[in-house]
């Protein structure tokens, strides 16, 4: 096997990996290949207009993508259509996106002599950013319930006959869904420009949305990787621009504005989620305000009228702002202190961890409590054994619809059935001459494109009258 490192080098079986990766540490990133204003799918790179930089256009290109818009559709924790106060999975990326803002705009206030003569602090927030609108684009229908489902169903005996034709990444790719390839998948290569670039966003804004930048054989103990078999030729050469370390085979180093976003989306993930298990009556004001206050470190509530006659969601929401700002000022702190780690490649785990002793242990207080009482309420639980019904039922009639497509490989051989399913993709419908690989590919592009509420009503659509109304 031969590896090859962004500067040229090669690693081959007698010039071990190992050895290779130990040198390799000793180079560190460089920010003007990190920021390279290079945008990927496309060649020309086109003059910047005035009051909108490249970064800016990846910024406008996620907004105004029809994958972005449908996370208005799609769970964040809590079943949609039930309270119109709680998160879905839009209005948790632009929050997300704007603690990301907030990061990246003070971490480039911090480097600012190291950056390049075209970069400004304001370009890091705005990359930063634009990962973070993007970090759940690929999220399938009811969150994390809907990649389970999707997992759990090609794993089943049953549909074993379907695996069959797929080469083995493939399979591990299908077995091991994960929404955040799905999502890499998403902008680079499916939304806009089908296999022509995706959203043809800039390397660095690409770089910093990738949170696992490796294919499914390094999945973590978790099941998390971000790159689909189809998509490693494009993560390889976004390696290669950006300058990041080959650290395995189909493995590579993080960008280091991906620590970033991944904060933002832990910042979020952990306060938010509680706020509406408050205003879902799931959870009492005052055990999440015992968490916030933990977090500020024992800061407390300050309001100008004091706390008579405000509610218990107003005053959840000051204190929600000032626990935010007190999270943004410790990550940007660790984040620059640990900077020389974070562009050798070598730093271990995440920002968050690397945090003081309140915040780290605040956060997984947080994120205790969520799981005892949010993740087991019974209306989410109810939902997300509905999810189940509604993809398995997806699933069977594209799926196999797509095994009969490559095995015939003829439109006008299909079955009655078969024919309509592809009838209800259109245009976005797979080739009778694409491989197994890509069909079965494309129809998942479809199913997890899906909002909660389109995925319910087209199961019950095909799997007749009996099938019941979960969301």
């Amino acid at each position: 096997m031969i590896y090859e490192h962004p500067n040229g080098r090669f690693a081959t079986d007698d010039d071990t990996l190992s050895a290779f990766n130990d040198h390799a540490q000793d180079e560190q990133m460089e920010w003007a290949q990190l920021l390279t204003t290079e945008r990927y799918g496309h060649q020309a790179l086109g003059a910047e207009e005035v009051g909108r930089s490249h970064f800016h256009k990846d910024h406008d290109r996620i907004v105004f993508s029809s994958a972005f818009r449908k996370l208005g559709g799609k769970t964040q924790v809590h079943p949609l259509a039930k309270n119109d106060h709680v998160h879905n999975r839009l209005i948790h990326s632009l929050e997300v996106g704007s603690v990301g803002r907030s990061l990246g705009i003070r971490v480039g206030e911090r480097i600012r002599s190291q950056l390049p003569d075209w970069i400004e602090p304001d370009d890091l927030g705005v990359i930063v950013q634009s990962a973070c609108l993007a970090h759940d684009i690929g999220n399938p229908p009811f969150g994390h319930a809907g990649e389970y489902a999707i997992q759990d169903w090609f794993k089943q005996p049953e549909n074993a006959y379907l695996l069959e034709p797929l080469k083995a990444n493939t399979r591990r790719d299908l077995t091991h869904f994960e929404g955040n390839a799905q999502g890499f998948r998403i902008i680079a290569q499916v939304e806009y420009h089908l296999n022509r670039g995706g959203l043809r966003l800039t390397h660095p804004t690409l770089g910093a949305s990738i949170k696992y930048p490796w294919s499914a054989e390094h999945a973590t103990t978790k099941g998390k990787f971000s790159v689909f078999e189809p998509e490693l030729a494009i993560m390889q050469k976004l390696a290669h621009s950006l300058g990041l370390q080959t650290r395995e085979h189909n493995r590579f180093q993080r960008h280091p504005l991906s620590y970033l976003m991944e904060a933002a989306d832990d910042i979020c993930y952990a306060l938010i989620d509680l706020e509406d298990a408050v205003e879902l009556h799931i959870i009492d004001f005052e055990e999440v305000s015992k968490v916030f206050m933990n977090i500020q470190g024992g800061s407390g509530l300050d309001l100008d009228d004091g706390d008579n006659g405000i509610s218990p969601n107003r005053q959840l929401a000051a204190l929600r702002g000032k626990t935010i700002g007190i999270m943004v000022d410790a990550v940007v702190d660790t984040f620059v202190r640990h900077q020389s780690a974070i562009m050798k490649g070598i730093f271990d785990g995440d920002l968050i961890s690397q945090c003081p002793d309140h915040i780290r242990n605040g956060i997984a207080q947080a994120k205790a409590l969520a799981h005892t009482k949010v993740f087991l309420d019974t209306q989410k639980t109810e939902t997300e054994i509905g999810a189940y019904a509604v993809l398995s039922t997806l699933l069977q009639a594209f799926m196999t619809a797509g095994f009969e497509l490559h095995k015939k490989q003829d439109y006008n051989q299909l079955s009655y059935r078969a024919k309509r399913v592809f009838d209800l993709m259109g245009m976005e419908a797979p080739s009778a001459t694409w491989s197994p690989d890509e069909i079965y590919h494309r129809l998942i592009d479809h199913i997890a494109g899906m909002t909660d509420n389109y995925a319910s009503y087209l199961a019950r659509q095909i799997g007749g009258p009996s099938q019941p109304h979960f969301v």
